[in-house]
């Protein structure tokens, strides 16, 4: 089945990591991954619906409020549709660590609400991740899921036990390969 839908994490995926034990606490402080916004353009040109699943926990350690976070996506989506591309929802865990919530990556909460709020089959859907809490979310809310080598990626990627989970170099390459299957998908079809 052709993907329809992608989950994206934020960290790592779309923007730049914050320095090591910081957080994006502001507009600011964004910084796109080379190659995020077309990439985010090519999807929304498809036809693919985009949401963005993260974690984050500065909110629920006091480091930020909720309206910072709020402003920081905003920008996110506001320069995401100024290159022509689309966020079509943004589903956010901010609890910190030891909240023991149902929403936390490697908990499956995020992914499954993003599911619910696209109103896409979950076979239909792929998750996109730096990180093993990712794939860990994707799996136990059983969609597919794939790693991009940017953010945390090249550590998340050594990791790996086989080759059933999809490696990419960034965003970019793996909306290529999407947009190729659906290229192949589509003359098989005619």
């Amino acid at each position: 089945m052709l993907i329809s839908h992608v989950i994206l994490d934020r960290d790592g995926v779309l923007n730049e990591e914050a320095p090591h034990g910081s957080y994006v606490t502001a507009p600011a402080q964004w910084r796109w991954i080379p190659g995020a916004l077309e990439a985010l353009t090519m999807i929304r040109r498809a036809g693919i619906r985009v949401s963005v699943a993260t974690n984050q926990s500065a909110v629920g350690r006091g480091l930020m409020t909720l309206a910072d976070l709020v402003a920081v996506h905003t920008r996110m989506i506001h320069e995401a549709s100024l290159a022509g591309g689309s966020i079509d929802g943004v589903f956010v865990c901010p609890h910190a660590p030891d909240d023991g919530c149902d929403c936390r990556k490697p908990a499956p909460g995020l992914i499954r609400a993003a599911i619910a709020a696209s109103g896409l089959e979950s076979a239909t859907t792929l998750v996109v991740g730096d990180d093993l809490r990712d794939l860990q979310a994707a799996r136990a809310a059983g969609v597919s899921a794939a790693i991009v080598l940017t953010g945390k990626g090249w550590a998340t990627a050594a990791l790996l036990p086989g080759p059933e989970v999809p490696v990419y170099d960034d965003l970019g390459a793996l909306v290529r390969s999407l947009l190729a299957e659906r290229r192949v998908e589509g003359e098989k079809r005619s």
